[in-house]
């Protein structure tokens, strides 16, 4: 045990630790990722309706498509789950930093309600930065492309690696703050382009399984955090500013292979109107000659939308069209519970939750990297599922799920305050299923949503909107979180189960199941469910036929004549 407690610059040098260990950790990974990756969309590929076998099913190149999936994912959702994950390990050590720092500005100590209440500024700084990250990745899609913003994207991380390395030598709580300000906005545009450039690059009946590997590499990110965060490797007082800037690793990565992989076919095309890129792009996911059904389709979703001189859409669009309230109202309403069920901020304050339940200090670290694990084994399992299984079951599914754990959690949690024996270990084993419960289903789906309800012009902007929330909803669940622990206790899980309650039904109720449906069959499977009655002439969508483009004939059948408008002309009286 005195090799656990000793400190790590003992027997290895600081400054190359974390180079040694991550470059060594991510390429041994990214090559299991890539056989992974290709075995699920294998898995995923069923043949359940023959009519499909020759169309909608080519036998395309899944190892060209599983490479472009971890190349964008490994600098993109992977960090999300990297970033939110390292900042529970040095939650000590940068606590007494920020005590010391203070003591050396003013000669006076903080007390531990103010010392968290700096850590919770900390936190939320990744939120708030997620938040501004939101609303500029629609902006960087639509003017950049999906793949080169993933690239530009890297730029604030690497600026915030910087803070957050010269932070200690500077005596700057301040810098810390930036640093994860920078990393929330590098986490806030990958979040929402990497699911777009998914999501537009997969053919239609591996869209979901393609999409839902952001939600994998998150789950990853959050494992290999907790990893690299344990006291034997960056998790000790004088390797925690390496420890943050680790994440840069994940990026350079991304920057040496994502360039040699296509744009996103449906932005080349519907964006760039380039349809020899969007051919060659086709071809390099696909195999040749099988892209010209699915070019058909694109364009088609283009004459629906508005035909080639449509426009991407603003948040003020959406909310402006009626016709769009139901999609959109969905979005919102399974964005905000993805955050306000409170799992993310398990990862934030694993330390208060474990110690809640009894398990000794020296342990958690070790638990941590438990929970992790967990939901990055549900996301690969739920990923093998979702095409089969559907997105209105595991989502809907996997909220009730969570229900109920959160009601053990809080019955093991009461009967541990009556010295019941053996709640501890409930306590902890109820935090695990918790999060079992929220990969199988609401970790992936929620991301796939708005991709699969939007049409390309309004897509952009439904993720700025289903990002903004996200985040917010983060920031105000990461600020309360330890507070809610400390002064409800026992019962600290009750609000978060009244979230997943309502999710589930609202999912249950209102979502339509989306799986291996064209964007046309969606939007009218909402219009049934949803019936907008509009005054004078009727929304775009409500001329959709599935399958033929809009005409002057379709929108208007029986063009005006003057007979019909003056059946009964005026004569003049004789003279």
């Amino acid at each position: 045990m005195d090799f656990l407690t000793a400190p790590i610059t003992t027997y290895i040098d600081p400054a190359r630790i974390g180079t040694n260990i991550l470059v060594n950790v991510l390429s041994n990974r990214c090559s299991e990722f890539d056989r992974i990756i290709t075995v699920i969309l294998q898995m995923n590929v069923t043949t359940d309706d023959p009519k499909e076998a020759e169309t909608d099913r080519p036998a395309g190149n899944s190892r060209a498509l599983a490479l472009a999936v971890c190349s964008a994912a490994i600098g993109g959702t992977f960090q999300y789950g990297y970033n939110l994950s390292i900042m529970n390990a040095p939650t000590n050590h940068i606590q007494s930093f920020i005590n010391d720092t203070y003591w050396e500005r003013w000669g006076t100590g903080l007390d531990t309600s103010q010392v968290t209440l700096f850590w919770t500024v900390i936190v939320s700084a990744y939120s708030l930065g997620g938040l501004a990250g939101a609303l500029l990745a629609g902006l960087m899609a639509v003017r950049f492309g999906r793949k080169k913003s993933l690239l530009l994207n890297n730029s604030f991380l690497f600026l915030g690696a910087v803070f957050a390395l010269t932070s200690r030598m500077a005596r700057s709580v301040e810098l810390i703050i930036l640093a994860r300000l920078l990393v929330g906005v590098n986490a806030g545009v990958s979040m929402n382009v990497q699911p777009m450039y998914f999501a537009e690059s997969a053919p239609k009946h591996l869209r979901g399984a393609v999409a839902f590997s952001s939600a994998v590499f998150t789950a990853f990110g959050i494992f290999m955090g907790q990893v690299v965060g344990l006291t034997e490797v960056l998790g000790t007082e004088p390797l925690w500013p390496y420890l943050l800037a680790s994440n840069t690793l994940p990026g350079i990565l991304q920057l040496l292979t994502l360039p040699w992989f296509p744009e996103s076919p449906r932005y080349l095309l519907m964006d760039l109107k380039d349809k020899e890129a969007c051919a060659e792009a086709l071809n390099r996911f696909r195999g040749k000659g099988t892209n010209s059904l699915e070019m058909e389709e694109m364009l088609q979703e283009q004459a629906d939308a508005g035909g080639a001189l449509a426009k991407s859409q603003t948040p003020w669009d959406l909310f402006s069209d009626r016709s769009l309230h139901p999609q959109l109202f969905t979005v919102m309403a399974t964005s905000s519970a993805m955050m306000l069920c409170g799992n993310d901020s398990i990862y934030f304050y694993a330390t208060y939750i474990f110690l809640e339940a009894g398990i000794p200090a020296e342990k958690i670290q070790y638990v941590s990297i438990g929970t992790g694990a967990c939901e990055f084994t549900a996301a690969v399992m739920s990923n093998l599922l979702i095409e089969h299984v559907g997105r209105k079951m595991l989502l809907s599914g996997g909220y009730a799920l969570m229900t109920f754990w959160a009601l053990v959690f809080t019955l093991a949690l009461t009967l541990q305050g009556y010295s019941v024996p053996g709640m501890s270990y409930l306590s902890m084993a109820c935090v695990f299923c918790y999060i079992l419960s929220f990969g199988i289903g609401p970790a992936g789906v929620t991301g796939i949503l708005p991709a699969e309800i939007f049409d390309q012009t309004a897509r952009p902007a439904a993720y700025m909107v289903a990002g903004s929330l996200m985040w917010i909803n983060l920031f105000i669940v990461g600020m309360a979180f330890p507070f809610i622990v400390r002064y409800l206790g026992a019962v600290c899980f009750v609000p978060f189960g009244g979230v997943c309650v309502l999710a589930s039904l609202f999912v249950g109720l209102t979502l339509p199941e989306t799986k291996g449906r064209t964007m046309a069959e969606i939007t009218a499977e909402f219009d049934r469910r949803h019936p907008v009655k509009m005054h004078g002439a009727k929304p775009m969508k409500d001329n959709y036929q599935l399958g033929t483009a809009l005409t002057p004939t379709s929108l208007d059948p029986e063009p005006l004549s003057t007979t019909s408008l003056d059946p009964e002309p005026l004569s003049l009286p004789p003279a």
